[in-house]
């Protein structure tokens, strides 16, 4: 009852908080105490269910070092749940033992365990007597009773909790389960204990029971949630309120400059009705936090992107937080911030992946009371059974068998049972704390007021709860967000700078210039969009073909419509049906029709599922909107999304809607409303791929560049290489007298950066470029050795794949060359340069030729792929074959192809059958796609990346070709010229 563990003492506890409250209630304690161990993750929790069952929440943590108790520290109050948080981060921060004495908490009450006790023990400190200890407490000669009180300690529900306890300590400590010290362990009595079973286990002793009663009486804390919850972000931006609202006044008349050549009535009462919105809602400080971020990235040259439903507002617009036009695309407020809405506005701005830390340093240096948000990583079934398998002693292929997807043959013996069975117990529980992937809160009172934290690996100040906790306490997250496609837009412009300054590229913000540029739409249209953000998938590039996309308001639908739920609905097809024939939208149910018009009648985005609760099923706004959130699974166990289901129905049916109706429109809502986009969102990702577009459009191999050197984006390498070469590039390899870390172009010739030689270590390779640039290109392999300290190995991959061979030395000479000279390589100061150089010893070699396809090989090792068209190194020409270009002409025939394999999606059906999709690229480079279905996938699985035959029949839909397959075979390669001559 004062030191309660749940599962929240990682890899320790099982019971969740909200099962403690239960307990408690049933248990005949008027309060109970939660104390994790070393954690507050589950304090906010534990105080909300405390509170929703009338319960007083008592909390503190339990001190360790390793697993032996220090103290375990009670908040009185709220402040001293802040001096507890405090005085943990600091030790969790800073990675030190907790002292052996507590630190002076003046809001607390610390027990010690007993033994542990110091000499003097100040007002709020006491000695805790665990029941075990009493026989020896017995013969206590010096018994300052009111400084004594019972210390049970309570974690295990039952015996298969003690075990399952075993097996996570056996996890943490990485032993077998038959050597985990017996110091690692809880004691097997930390049971959980009825009062009146506790106060017969003190029996003599009660007095120190109604001790720690007496202590939990003058303890307790408390927080408002959601829906009451107050905002407990930074309260003011400026001053005061009045001049924060004077202040975002002021900025939408700038922005309205800049966005707007005419300004209509409609602007204005947008405006109004938004501001007036936000200002009721509190939430003005939270939109000038938002501004203030993005105006330094804008001072920084930073590229962003402002997306989700804060898309829907015109003062996110106009203050530049955004780039869409939310009355261009008829996107309604409401969505974002409504006055029934509960939930907080949320803010989600891209960063380049090389900006992001800096802006979230900012955030940090500029707001006092900032944090990251945590996630909690729970066990995986899967992983578990290995980890399980690890601490039984079981061999990897037993581990392998019972992971696996395969049906286990035999049954399985009673250890692996044990596996099994409590790899089912541990799956959910937490793990470790880990990192949101960019919520950070902004609080008006210190972070430690509501959590202790931990830091990242950045140095990153963490919070101990999640998202939902710190929604739920009114601390409502800006997402800082980072991402590859911004990273190439930008590095993109910087290419352009050096490669092509005589033109400019135009303002890469000007979207509505963009969307009706018909040379970029063209793109679209022919789904030639690799290397573009979203649309340049399989998926995405099959989807553009069905639509025709030619429009951005097209690309918006179709950004939502590739989401899951909307095609495991059906309704991503029945759009497509109705986009492309419009007699059939006469099909759509008349309301839906009405609600829905600019998607025939086909819900696509989250607000769809809003209107049509609102509209179809009689709900009100913020009972809609609890539904749609509900979909998403976060609050899908919450009692109030069960009764607003419920009353979907009820009202459903008193509109008169036929049962029919109903039940399919509740499946649409169902089966997609958790994993569409808003429209808002939608539009933000379109923005983004126009913009991508637009420089692919008018500048390809510059583009390409940017996306090989920000790591690609849904393909590998090699597939922006090949296409930088379909558009005209000249590909070389990497060079010693060009090419630097990254890949860079010159006219129209791209030099592969050396980052990307397999083994290869920048750190030389910068200190190269670094010589080169103050002392000039290298001459010749001699000045290379005298300028360069470079070890043998890594000048060994630098000859091997040709990079010195501006020399004009054939490689095999340099590769001897190097060697013959390997002590100079190695010893030479990487530091001192040399006074006097001294001629490298030159020899004379007989003549050392190198055959067809060696370099080919080596560029296969080295870069992971060939510089060449991978058909030029078959071992035989292939013979008979249809090209992707030719499909159109042999649908519902069976042909062969051969493709050269990009990627493969592996998917499990609705009747739970493996299928395989395929891309791959034919000997001109066009795109093939195949599916595989269980008996074709099973039989003729893909085998690694190379060319594959393909016999199949050529399928059609809404114009979009695909080749079901029959059989599939893996071509061979000439044989290595390197090994075989």
């Amino acid at each position: 009852m004062i030191n309660i563990h749940s599962c929240y003492s990682l890899k320790y506890g099982m019971a969740d908080p909200e099962e403690l409250v239960k307990w408690g209630a049933g248990s005949g304690y008027e309060r109970i105490a939660l104390t994790d161990i070393n954690n507050t993750s589950g304090v906010l929790n534990f105080v909300r269910y405390s509170q929703e069952n009338g319960r007083i929440p008592v909390v503190g943590v339990d001190f360790r070092n390793g697993i032996s108790c220090c103290y375990v520290v009670l908040a009185k109050n709220n402040d001293g749940f802040l001096e507890i948080n405090r005085f943990l981060s600091k030790h969790t921060h800073e990675v030190l033992p907790f002292p052996s004495k507590a630190p002076e908490l003046e809001n607390c009450v610390v027990i010690y365990p007993w033994g542990k006790e110091p000499e003097l023990l100040a007002e709020y400190e006491f000695v805790g007597v665990p029941a075990h200890q009493l026989n020896r407490f017995r013969m206590n000669p010096n018994k300052e009773w009111e400084k004594y009180v019972a210390l049970p300690t309570m974690t295990f529900r039952s015996k298969r909790d003690f075990n399952t306890h075993r097996l996570l300590r056996a996890i943490d400590q990485n032993a077998l389960l038959s050597k985990l010290p017996v110091e690692e362990q809880s004691r097997e009595d930390a049971v959980f204990l009825q009062r009146e079973s506790l106060l017969d286990q003190y029996n003599e002793f009660r007095e120190l029971v109604l001790r720690s009663e007496e202590i939990l009486k003058i303890c307790s804390i408390e927080f408002e949630f959601a829906p009451g919850a107050v905002s407990q972000n930074l309260a003011l931006y400026t001053d005061s309120r009045e001049n924060d609202l004077e202040l975002i006044r002021s900025l939408c008349e700038k922005g309205l400059k800049h966005r707007y050549d005419t300004i209509t009535i409609e602007i204005r009462e947008r405006i109004e009705k938004e501001i007036k919105v936000i200002d009721e809602k509190n939430y003005i400080t939270y939109f000038l936090i938002a501004w203030d971020i993005i105006t330094y990235a804008k001072s920084k040259g930073y590229y962003y992107v402002g997306r989700g439903s804060g898309a829907n507002s015109l003062v996110a617009y106009l203050l530049g937080i955004t780039d869409v036009d939310p009355l261009e695309l008829d996107l309604y407020f409401e969505r974002f911030i409504n006055l029934y809405r509960q939930n907080p506005p949320d803010f989600d701005i891209d960063f380049s992946w090389r900006d992001r830390d800096d802006v979230i340093q900012y955030v940090f240096d500029r707001f006092e009371h900032a944090a990251l948000i945590c996630t909690y990583n729970t066990f995986q079934y899967k992983a578990t059974v290995r980890e399980l398998g690890k601490v039984f002693g079981l061999p990897k292929t037993d581990i392998d068998m019972l992971s696996g997807d395969k049906k286990r043959e035999l049954k399985p013996d009673p250890i692996q049972e044990l596996v099994l069975k409590y790899s089912e117990l541990i799956a959910g529980l937490p793990s470790h704390l880990s990192v949101h992937a960019g919520g950070m809160i902004i609080s008006e009172k210190p972070i430690h007021y509501f959590t202790a934290t931990f830091l990242t690996s950045k140095g990153y100040k963490t919070t101990q709860f999640s998202m939902i906790e710190s929604e739920d306490v009114g601390l409502y997250k800006f997402d800082i967000l980072s991402q590859r496609g911004l990273g190439k837009i930008r590095d993109t412009l910087d290419i352009i700078a050096y490669n092509q300054p005589d033109r400019p590229p135009h303002d890469i913000h000007d979207v509505r210039r963009f969307i009706t540029d018909d040379s970029i739409n063209r793109l679209l249209r022919e789904a030639r969009a690799i290397g573009c953000f979203y649309v340049e998938s399989p998926g995405m590039r099959m989807l553009m073909i069905k639509l025709r996309t030619n429009t951005y308001l097209e690309l918006v639908a179709a950004s939502s419509i590739i989401r899951p739920g909307v095609a495991s609905s059906g309704m991503m097809r029945e759009y497509i049906l109705r986009h492309r024939n419009p007699e059939r939208i006469r099909e759509a149910h008349p309301v839906l029709l009405d609600i829905m018009p600019d998607t025939y009648g086909v819900m696509v985005y989250q607000e769809d599922v809003i209107k049509v609760a609102n509209q179809f099923g009689g709900l009100d706004l913020a009972e809609s909107d609890v539904l749609r959130r509900g979909m998403s699974g976060k609050f899908r166990s919450r009692d109030e999304f069960l009764l607003v289901q419920g009353k979907f129905f009820e009202n459903s049916r008193k509109r008169g809607h036929s049962e029919k109706d109903i039940r399919e429109i509740w499946r649409q809502i169902e089966s997609f409303a958790g994993y569409a986009f808003s429209k808002g969102h939608s539009a933000s990702y379109a923005v983004e791929s126009y913009q991508c577009l637009y420089l692919k459009a008018y500048y390809p191999l510059e583009y390409m560049v940017a996306t090989i050197n920000n790591f690609g984006g849904f393909y590998r390498t090699e597939v922006y290489v090949l296409e930088a070469k379909k558009l005209g590039a000249v590909v070389e390899a990497p060079c010693i007298n060009t090419s630097r870390g990254e890949t860079i172009i010159r006219g129209t010739v791209i030099y592969l950066g050396f980052q990307h030689i397999a083994g290869i270590e920048l750190k030389h390779l910068q200190r190269l470029v670094s010589e080169r640039e103050s002392g000039g290109e290298f001459t010749g392999f001699n000045d290379l050795l005298q300028r360069i300290a470079l070890p043998l190995e890594q000048l060994l991959l630098l000859i091997r794949v040709g990079a010195l061979r501006s020399f004009g030395i054939p490689k095999k000479e340099l590769m001897w060359s190097a060697h013959l000279n390997f002590h100079k390589v190695l010893v030479k100061s990487e530091i001192q340069p040399e006074l006097f150089l001294q001629e490298s010893r030159e020899f004379v070699f007989p003549e050392l030729s190198e055959t067809d396809f060696e370099e080919v090989f080596e560029h296969l090792e080295l870069l992971d792929f060939p510089l060449c068209n991978p058909f030029a190194i078959l071992e035989e020409s292939p013979l008979g074959y249809v090209l992707a270009k030719d499909l159109k002409n042999h649908v519902n025939r069976k042909i062969r192809v051969y493709g050269y394999l990009i990627s493969v999606k592996k998917i499990v059906s609705s009747k739970n059958q493996i299928v395989h999709f395929g891309t791959l690229f034919d000997e001109e480079g066009e795109q093939l796609d195949t599916v595989h279905f269980q008996d074709a996938a099973l039989k003729y699985p893909f085998r690694g990346k190379g060319i594959y035959a393909i016999d199949g029949k050529v399928t059609e839909e809404f114009g979009h070709f695909t080749i079901e397959v029959e059989t599939m075979n893996k071509v061979s390669y000439r044989e290595d010229v390197r090994y075989t001559t």
